[in-house]
C-alpha cells in the first residue's frame, strides 16, 4: 500500500504507512515551489519511516524537506515524534538566534567565520547564514534527542531514527544529516541529468565515525552472515548491532560513541539546478544516486516523481534481492524549477 500526497495540506496516517505531512505554497518573491513524497511499506512489519515536505515554512518562506528512517521496536514512534517537532524546534532555534544577534555590535559579525562552505562565492553573507543555520541545527537536535529520551511511554533505548533535512532558503540550501539516509542534488549538464550527492551517509564503516566509536568503548565489528554491514555494539555485550554511527535514539549506546549531532552543510544553488531528492537508504540500497536522479528527471510531473523512484525501488528490490525482506522506502522530491510546467495550486495551512 502506497502513500502519495502531491496537491492539499493535510496529514494522514493508516495502519500501513508512516505519518506524512504536505505543504505546498509560494517564496517570498511569488514564485511557485513544488514537489511530492511517497512511502510504501517494506516487508519487515509496520513503515518506520517518516517524512515531510513544508513549503512557505519559516519567516522568510523557507522549504523544509525531510526523511526519518526509524529503527528497532518502537522506531515509528521516535520518526514520527521527530518528523513532528524538529520543524518547530528548529524555527524556535532560529528565532532565538536572531534575537541575540540584535543585541551584539556590528563588528561582531566579523567573528562569524565558517570554513565548511560548498561553494566558489567569496561573499561573507552565505557564511554569516550558514554559521547561523549550523548553530541552530546542531542545538535542535540536542534538544530533540533530549525530548525522545523524556517520553515517558516510548523506550527508545534501543530505537531510534536518521534525519536527513534540507533547508532551501531563496538560492541557499542548509543540509543536516543523521544517519544513513541521503540528499541528492539533480543539475543540468550538456550530457543530460546529474546526480550530486549532498550528504555523507554516516556509518560505523567511516574510519573518523567508527574511531570516535572505539574511543567511546563502542565496538565496531561486521557480523559473519553481513561481512560488508560494520555494527556498532556495547563494549561487552553483542547489543544492539546498530547499522549507522549516528542518530536520534539509541540512549544504551549514547555513552559509546552514537551521538545525535548533525552533519551541517551549504550549497549555493545555480540555474542549472533542478531539484532535490531526499530518501531513506531502502531506496539507495537498490538504486544509485544517477539512477534516482534520471527517475525523477523523466517523471511525468513533479507530483509523480517520488512514487515512481518509491515504486522502482520496490520493485528493484524484489528482482535483485528475491529472499530478501524488503526495507521501507520513502522519497521527497522537491523541484527547484518548474517541472514541464506543472500546474500548481497553491496551498497554505
Amino acid at each position: 500500500m502506497g502513500l502519495c500526497i502531491s496537491s492539499s495540506a493535510h496529514k494522514i496516517q493508516d495502519g500501513h504507512e508512516a505519518p506524512m505531512s504536505f505543504e505546498r505554497s509560494e517564496d517570498s518573491n511569488g514564485i511557485q515551489m513544488h514537489g511530492s513524497l511517497y512511502s510504501l511499506e517494506g516487508s519487515k512489519g509496520v513503515n518506520q519511516d517518516s517524512a515531510i515536505l513544508y513549503q512557505g515554512y519559516g519567516l522568510e518562506a523557507e522549504a523544509f524537506c525531510g526523511v526519518f528512517d526509524g529503527h528497532g521496536r518502537f522506531g515509528h514512534q521516535v520518526s514520527q515524534l521527530v518528523r513532528s517537532n524538529l520543524p518547530s524546534l528548529l524555527q524556535g532555534q532560529m528565532k532565538a538566534l536572531d534575537q541575540q544577534a540584535t543585541a551584539v555590535a556590528e563588528d561582531d559579525d566579523s567573528k562569524n567565520h565558517i570554513d565548511r562552505i560548498e561553494t566558489d562565492s567569496e561573499d561573507s553573507e552565505p557564511s554569516k547564514k550558514f554559521h547561523k543555520w549550523n548553530e541552530a541545527f546542531v542545538s535542535s537536535f540536542k534538544v530533540m534527542d533530549k525530548e525522545i529520551k523524556l517520553q515517558e511511554n516510548l523506550d527508545s533505548s534501543c530505537s531510534g531514527t536518521t534525519a536527513v533535512v534540507v533547508i532551501k532558503q531563496g538560492e541557499d540550501l542548509f543540509i543536516a544529516n543523521l544517519g544513513d539516509s541521503r540528499a541528492v542534488l539533480g543539475t543540468t549538464r550538456e550530457n543530460g541529468i546529474e546526480a550530486i550527492q549532498l550528504t555523507t551517509d554516516l556509518k560505523p564503516a567511516l574510519p573518523s565515525e567508527a574511531e570516535r566509536i572505539r574511543a567511546c568503548d563502542g565496538r565496531v565489528v561486521a557480523l559473519k552472515q553481513e561481512p560488508n554491514i560494520q555494527r556498532v555494539w556495547l563494549p561487552h555485550i553483542d547489543l544492539p548491532g546498530l547499522a549507522m554511527s549516528r542518530a536520534f535514539g539509541d540512549f544504551i549506546l549514547k555513552d559509546h560513541g552514537i551521538i545525535a549531532t548533525p552533519d551541517v552543510s551549504y550549497r549555493r544553488l545555480t540555474s542549472k539546478d533542478r531539484f532535490v531528492v531526499l530518501a531513506t537508504d531502502g531506496v539507495w540500497d537498490v538504486l544509485s544516486n544517477s539512477e534516482v536522479a534520471s527517475i525523477v528527471w523523466e517523471a511525468d510531473s513533479a507530483q509523480a516523481a517520488a512514487k515512481v523512484v518509491t515504486e522502482t525501488a520496490v520493485a528493484t528490490w524484489r528482482r535483485k534481492f528475491p529472499s530478501a525482506k524488503i526495507d521501507d522506502c520513502t522519497v521527497v522530491c522537491l523541484f527547484l524549477q518548474d517541472k514541464l510546467h506543472d500546474h500548481v495550486v497553491p496551498v497554505k495551512i
